[in-house]
């Protein structure tokens, strides 16, 4: 499955789906984003029992506060609508794995 590119109209779907979901909430300007956005496409790729998606908080203030978003990257695992793990910070494509995984 390839990355889904989640806007407030379509997020609820996306966290509502029976697959782990990866939310990547990011921003263009952001250094350590860029340093995880490879990482997630890679997984969105390599991995089509994961659903990935991305929220551009510049973008989607509105999400972005109503998950507390406080600093980015910031990563959540979503099952059946709710959040059930989160990673702040940069982190290397086997520890977002192992995130999902875990």
């Amino acid at each position: 499955m390839s990355l889904i590119k989640a806007n407030k109209d379509n997020f609820k779907q996306i966290i509502s789906s029976d697959k782990k979901v990866l939310v990547d909430f990011y921003a263009d300007w952001c250094g350590p984003c860029q340093m995880v956005s490879p990482f997630v496409e890679q997984i969105a790729n390599e991995h089509p029992e994961y659903v990935i998606a991305k929220v551009n908080v510049d973008e989607e203030p509105e999400l972005a506060a109503q998950y507390d978003v406080r600093g980015i990257p910031l990563l959540m695992v979503f099952e059946n609508g709710e959040v059930k793990k989160q990673a702040a910070g940069a982190r290397p494509k086997q520890a977002i794995l192992d995130l999902i995984e875990g």
